[in-house]
């Protein structure tokens, strides 16, 4: 059987039932109608509505709604616009995240919004010809899901894409489907107001499990033309460290877990000790100053 389960014995397959086992799901004579109506009425009540804020920018309507199902809190964000013309129309696009997430996309506005305030107006340059010029990117990945975030350019002005994207295996919060998209555009002019709604929710639903240890916080430095950032995050199978390598527009990625955090930093230390005595050696005359050198015979490093 589909299920796994083995329906009836070979004593029941010798004298077969007079009336067939219902298809599993679909109404039948094992479960009545009130049954049925009580199992409706259940699958309605799963996802409880904790709080909603709103936010207007330009023509739109941005719609957070913190909720909370079986398998825990989720934020859910809904984009709204309404058309002006002859027959107004009303589009609608939304995307959802954990809570656990919220965090980080929270931090990914803040250096949008950095990153925005100090541009010129759009046309001041004196070129009309922009298409849709990206001019920073970021993304966020996090229980099988992944959030691209562009800060993009046009000739109507500047707007933050976030697009979701789901694989196929099984979320732990398994809310919304497999393999699907999900869209939201944000005017520049409003990610401000956005992000400071989104804080007041993490501020009030965010401690959503009181044993979730408290991560470090995310870092990053540049060096030359590369900018690396540093990000702890958790899911279903542990803590993890995500080291990215941006440089516009490519971005690398790794994902080292808590167990091989001790063996990296041990190999990052000792090719920072060999790399210094190669240098000392150098500077200092090689054998005679008594370093190391990788032109003189001598014994290799002991191995740590």
């Amino acid at each position: 059987m589909a299920d796994g389960f083995c329906r009836g014995s070979d004593r029941s397959r010798a004298k077969p039932s007079a009336e067939p086992l219902p298809r599993q799901g679909y109404p039948g004579p094992f479960m009545p109608a009130a049954a049925q109506q009580q199992q409706q009425q259940q699958q309605g009540t799963d996802i409880q509505e904790l709080a909603s804020k709103r936010v207007d920018i330009q023509k739109k309507r941005f719609y957070l709604d913190v909720k909370q199902s079986v398998r825990g809190r989720f934020l859910k964000i809904a984009e709204v616009w309404i058309g002006r013309g002859r027959h107004d129309n009303v589009r609608k696009s939304k995307l959802t995240l954990s809570m656990s997430t919220a965090p980080a996309l929270r931090y990914c506005l803040g250096d949008f919004i950095d990153y925005y305030a100090p541009l010129s107006p759009v046309g001041s340059t004196g070129s009309d010809d922009h298409g849709h010029r990206v001019l920073k990117s970021e993304l966020i990945e996090r229980d099988n899901r992944k959030y691209f975030l562009d800060l993009k350019e046009n000739q109507r002005g500047r707007f933050l894409r976030i697009r979701q994207t789901v694989g196929r295996g099984h979320g732990t919060m398994g809310y919304y489907g497999q393999g699907i998209e999900q869209t939201i555009v944000l005017p520049a002019q409003g990610l401000i107001e956005f992000r400071d709604a989104l804080s007041q929710l993490i501020e009030d639903f965010g401690s959503e499990e009181a044993d979730d240890p408290e991560l470090p916080e995310a870092a990053s430095f540049r060096v030359d033309n590369k900018r690396f950032y540093f990000d702890v995050g958790s899911n279903r199978y542990g803590v993890f460290l995500k080291i990215s390598e941006v440089r516009q527009p490519y971005r690398n990625t790794i994902t080292v877990p808590l167990k091989a955090w001790a063996r990296f930093g041990e190999n990052f230390i000792r090719y920072e000790e060999e790399m210094r005595r190669i240098f000392s050696c150098s500077k200092e005359g090689g054998a005679e100053a008594g370093f190391w050198c990788p032109f003189v015979p001598h014994e290799p490093l002991p191995r740590m």
